[in-house]
């Protein structure tokens, strides 16, 4: 699991893409003129019941469509997608003969845009293009259709990755495709679109920008790394470069400033705006770096068991557990984990998270900030509020490995009993 670490002669070269992006209070408004200016001409628009009932979808079909371009809407969207739902959407996508793609939505929107956009283009089953070693690991031969994303909640920066996850039922863990084409190509950041996000989406989803970030800034060097034999195995997750620093320090210090008062007041703008941003910039860190044992830990957390209600206005047909309660619950012991691996760069992060200068910085200082930020955003207390116990660790140990295009980052050596004692420090934070 340590991703055969290079001594001497690592990588020497580092990639940057990032999807274009238009930001600021009103953008949505300018969705016709991008679209257009893609040449798209049959779009399909991916959302779900709750933004399409809270009026902003219906809005973005009008926009485009004064416009003249032709749109369909595809409104079955899950929250936290299963193969199944992504399956509906793909086969919605084969029967369309579309040329471009719309997302209006969180991270499940976009995410089912993007491989109904896969699937679209290239067809073939999902579980082909499904990071091994769950699925077949196909590289995309092309790239797809231009697609649009406008995200509404500020949390999984989906519309700046190359990712799309999913749930596996069957399989109990959650995955995902990872290529470069699937990026949008154009990304519409709309703080005014997060105001009617409820206090407990507003805390999952802030939290899951925070632990990109963190992830990302204390990810493997991508020096250290293997060099790649050629462009096309250079990983989508590259390791901790000087580019992806840039994006994950702000998206620190914007999720340490802001956060707490998003969550607290859903009216106040100027915190809106922030997370909003720091959603969109910690997705161009990540999605460079790549993450590590706290997303690698949340995708069998959210994937074994399907017994946990979210409170609040989440879905309440669903049980599931919120994908950035599920990242941030281990975070504690991991980064405890993974601080002799970097003390400086862990008191970094400790520091842009607080806000302050931290002198004589140990392996608790950022868990102990992480865990003052949970509490103050209303986060349950870890694994036993989902409903796990010790029983479940080697289950979840077992989902957490098949998680190598994430657990590759990991800034240090990690073995099957490292990841149980982080399971275990994280039945109950406090």
């Amino acid at each position: 699991m340590d991703g055969q670490r290079s001594e001497g002669s690592g990588e020497t070269i580092f990639t940057m893409e990032a999807t274009p992006l238009k930001f600021g209070r009103g953008s949505s408004k300018e969705v016709g003129w991008e679209v257009k200016q893609l040449r798209m001409s049959r779009v399909m628009l991916v959302s779900d019941s709750g933004v399409i009932e809270a009026g902003i979808t219906p809005r973005i079909q009008e926009l485009i469509e004064a416009e003249g371009i032709e749109v369909e809407l595809f409104e079955r969207t899950r929250v936290e997608p299963t193969a199944d739902s992504f399956q509906e959407a793909a086969d919605f996508a084969k029967e369309g003969g579309f040329d471009g793609y719309v997302a209006v939505g969180g991270g499940s929107s976009i995410d089912t845009a993007k491989v109904s956009n896969l699937i679209g283009t290239h067809g073939g089953e999902i579980m082909d293009y499904i990071n091994p070693p769950i699925g077949g690991g196909k590289a995309l031969p092309s790239p797809v259709m231009p697609l649009v994303a406008i995200p509404t909640t500020a949390g999984t920066g989906s519309e700046a990755t190359p990712a799309a996850v999913l749930d596996l039922p069957d399989l109990r863990v959650k995955t995902g495709i990872s290529h470069r084409y699937l990026r949008p190509d154009r990304a519409i950041v709309d703080p005014n679109l997060t105001v009617s996000m409820p206090p407990e989406i507003t805390s999952s989803t802030g939290l899951d920008v925070v632990c990109h970030a963190m992830e990302a800034y204390t990810n493997w060097p991508y020096d250290q790394r293997p060099p790649s034999e050629s462009p096309e195995e250079r990983p989508p997750y590259q390791g901790a470069n000087p580019i992806s620093d840039l994006w994950s320090r702000r998206a620190l210090e914007y999720g340490g400033k802001y956060l707490r008062r998003a969550v607290e007041n859903g009216q106040d703008m100027e915190a809106r705006s922030a997370m909003a941003l720091a959603a969109s910039i910690s997705g161009i860190g990540f999605g460079s770096a790549g993450v590590h044992i706290p997303h690698s830990c949340s995708y069998p957390i959210a994937g074994l068991k399907h017994e946990y209600q979210p409170p609040g206005s989440y879905p309440q047909e669903n049980k599931f557990v919120p994908h950035g309660w599920s990242v941030i619950v281990t975070a504690p012991a991991a980064f405890r984990f993974t601080y002799e691996s970097n003390p400086e760069r862990h008191r970094e992060v400790a520091e842009l998270l607080s806000g302050q200068r931290i002198e004589n910085a140990d392996e608790n200082t950022l868990p102990e900030i992480i865990i003052q930020l949970m509490k103050d955003v209303g986060t349950p207390r870890g694994l036993r509020d989902f409903g796990y116990d010790e029983d479940d660790i080697d289950d979840l140990v077992e989902g957490t490995v098949k998680q190598q295009r994430l657990l590759v980052g990991t800034p240090r050596e990690t073995t099957e009993e490292d990841l149980a004692n982080i399971l275990r420090e994280s039945m109950e934070n406090w």
